[in-house]
């Protein structure tokens, strides 16, 4: 089954894998079987992705989500924001975690080692168990440079290091918690136009919310750069979609984004209106693939956009599996 997930090259071979892994994880994980079935649906009748059923992704926070005869090589907790409580992911094979985000990042940036790669992730270095350390840890080993690594809070630090590596003209990428990149982008403006800066991971309760268009053009005038690029994944997935500009999403082979009516959760709509964002994320296999998020968004013919988050704490649907 993972060769199948990593060799899909058409919507026709996404679709075929999507359904098989849904009938697999309908039977042999325990709580999105009985998900299921208080839906009252018979997984052998569902023939499109539109109507399979999505997990709420706060079963993360309250329940083991594995798959049967299954053991857990690590467990990744979500960063979250203070006094909320954390996600668990339990993952059964941490090699396919490291397959699919190399694989994600070779398709969209080529090979780690063609970089010099610098993380500000502070809030994920902080709390432990991070899936986003884990992967940008991983990264960085292969980037093969000895001027690659973390910053936690020592920002002067940092910029001399860009400020160093751009003289050189190194090809460089910064990933950072979006407002760690802020406290950079106010400490100094630097000229660094051949960097990537790619943010993820929002304010974290640290500072107050911009809208994604204020706040790239904040960071692209500080850092003289043309675009921000972004990174959208998340504690409860294996995979990771990015975006090169603009906010515009897009996702490998094996993930696919569907948009939910915010008033229906179980009803696929359009492209072009907002709603819920759902993931299919096949490397999840050992886990359940199909998640229903707390992020608004919509989809378009270039991908989908991130446009917020819900306002209620907790998805319809959750008091299914309470207890």
């Amino acid at each position: 089954m993972e060769d199948k997930i990593f060799n899909i090259n058409d919507e026709n071979g996404f679709i075929d894998v999507a359904l098989e892994v849904f009938r697999l994880q309908s039977v042999n994980c325990d709580v999105y079987a009985e998900f299921i079935r208080l839906l009252k649906i018979d997984p052998n009748k569902v023939r499109r992705i539109e109507d399979i059923p999505f997990l709420p992704i706060e079963f993360f926070k309250s329940h083991q989500i594995i798959a049967n005869n299954t053991q857990k090589e690590i467990i990744f907790e979500s960063s979250g924001t203070t006094g909320t409580v954390a996600s668990k992911h339990f993952v059964a094979k941490v090699d396919l975690y490291r397959k699919s985000f190399n694989k994600a990042f070779q398709l969209f940036y080529g090979k780690p080692a063609d970089y010099t790669i610098l993380a500000l992730l502070p809030s994920y270095l902080e709390r432990g168990n991070s899936s986003l350390v884990f992967m940008v840890d991983d990264l960085i080993r292969q980037s093969e440079s000895d001027d690659s690594g973390f910053y936690l809070n020592n920002l002067d630090e940092l910029t001399d290091k860009l400020l160093g590596l751009s003289s050189f003209g190194k090809k460089i990428l910064l990933i950072g918690v979006t407002y760690s990149l802020l406290d950079l982008a106010e400490l100094n403006e630097l000229d660094i136009p051949n960097t990537i800066i790619m943010e993820t991971g929002g304010m974290k309760g640290k500072r107050e919310e911009l809208v994604r268009t204020e706040l790239h053009e904040i960071l692209c005038s500080r850092f003289h750069v043309k675009s921000i690029h972004s990174e959208y994944s998340m504690t409860e997935l294996m995979s990771q979609a990015y975006s090169k500009g603009d906010g515009i999403f897009n996702t490998p082979p094996w993930m696919k984004i569907l948009i939910r009516n915010v008033n229906d959760p179980y009803e696929i709509i359009a492209n072009n209106k907002t709603g819920g964002i759902n993931i299919i994320d096949l490397a999840n296999i050992y886990s359940c693939s199909f998640i229903a998020t707390q992020d608004l968004g919509k989809m378009t013919d270039r991908g989908f956009e991130v446009l917020g988050r819900f306002d209620s704490s907790d998805l319809r649907g959750c008091n299914l599996l309470v207890g």
